[in-house]
């Protein structure tokens, strides 16, 4: 058994040491989730490790309930839905846009996170900042192919790519089948490979 098995088992107990050092262990990635869909307009307000500071109390006073849960959530899924709802809440407090009624992805999936935010992230990948035009011409295509995809398209690239979610983890935090989900993820990312290779 691993030291993660361990911890994993230990939380499933009720331990709350073995709760914070699992939190520990992931705030890191749920900070880098937290600054992905951070509203522009609040970004000098809200600083992603206040958030997760927030939603860790949040975590600590629900621990319980997830225990009792009958169908629990997984850990980490768990500690991502009480991140994003945490962002959602300051969001709504710090006059940040309201969400789009017509939005295909369900609200517990966090906060939108921009076509360009995303694209610089997918950008940066491809080129350096010593490659100048060249990057600003691949970051104009990533940000228009991303802008083309269904909403729910794009954020099964997000959660895939981004937030390293497995393709049953992505199904269940959209509320989609397994297959949908992953057909959606191939879709996404064959309109990313044509984007890049237009003009090239």
């Amino acid at each position: 058994m691993t030291d993660q098995d361990d911890l994993e088992r230990r939380v499933h107990d009720g331990d709350r040491q073995a709760l914070g050092e699992l939190f520990a262990q992931h705030r890191g990635r749920l900070e880098a989730i937290v600054a992905l869909r951070l509203d522009a307009h609040l970004r000098g307000r809200l600083d992603p490790a206040d958030v997760l500071q927030e939603a860790w109390l949040d975590i600590t006073r629900r621990f319980d309930e997830w225990l009792e849960g009958a169908q629990r959530m997984p850990l980490f899924l768990w500690m991502r839905f009480l991140a994003v709802q945490k962002l959602l809440e300051l969001h709504r407090r710090n006059g940040a846009r309201q969400r789009d009624a017509r939005r295909e992805v369900p609200l517990h999936a966090g906060p939108s996170a921009s076509t360009a935010s995303v694209a610089e992230h997918l950008a940066g990948s491809f080129s350096s900042p010593s490659q100048g035009l060249a990057r600003q011409e691949v970051l104009a295509r990533v940000q228009a192919a991303l802008g083309g995809l269904d909403e729910i398209d794009r954020e099964v690239l997000i959660l895939r790519h981004f937030e390293e979610l497995s393709n049953n983890e992505v199904a269940q935090v959209l509320g989609i089948t397994k297959a949908g989900a992953s057909n959606r993820y191939v879709r996404a990312l064959k309109r990313l490979r044509e984007a890049m290779e237009a003009g090239s």
